[in-house]
């Protein structure tokens, strides 16, 4: 059983039965997570609207069970998926990944599609090397694809199309040091 899996600073994942596990983040992955949740998870939580939970937590939904995302979100009404046992049992509302250069086809390709297939309505995919933002949106759960996906370029706004989210995307990646 996954919960039975070592706690050794590693993550570890089950999607469509295979077993995957990634080494523990670096600083800058951290800190993007943490912007996202300082800029995007305490206003909507202030507002009411969601709340919000960075990794590491369990997420058990169809197809991928469980998994790790580094942020998500669950509006507040549905609140009701975060089980007594401290998990997520359901789909949250937005996931969000901060990709790994070591191995970005998880989240790219392989996450991605299990997201769309498991209904996700919002999947991001935050890219450091390039600081621009993924949006996928409209779930297809047959094909485990997003009917609509958008760049967000660095110098842009970064506008939600599920969510009542939009600011600046250079406000979720941390500044490079001089």
């Amino acid at each position: 059983k996954w919960e039975k899996l070592p706690d050794d600073g590693n993550r570890y994942e089950v999607i469509g039965g295979v077993l995957y596990m990634s080494t523990a983040p670096n600083v800058w992955h951290q800190l993007t997570i943490g912007l996202i949740h300082e800029h995007i998870g305490i206003p909507l939580r202030r507002r009411g609207i969601a709340i919000a939970i960075m990794a590491p937590i369990g997420v058990i939904m169809p197809g991928a069970d469980p998994v790790q995302p580094d942020f998500l979100l669950i509006r507040t009404e549905r609140r009701e998926i975060i089980a007594d046992d401290g998990w997520i049992r359901g789909v949250p509302d937005m996931i969000a990944e901060v990709l790994s250069p070591s191995h970005p086809e998880l989240d790219t390709v392989i996450k991605r599609a299990s997201y769309a297939r498991a209904g996700v309505p919002e999947y991001w995919m935050l890219r450091p090397a390039t600081r621009d933002v993924i949006v996928c949106w409209t779930p297809d759960t047959a094909s485990g694809e997003y009917g609509n996906q958008r760049l967000f370029a660095a110098d842009s706004d970064l506008q939600s199309p599920t969510l009542p989210i939009q600011l600046p995307v250079a406000m979720l990646f941390e500044e490079p040091s001089e």
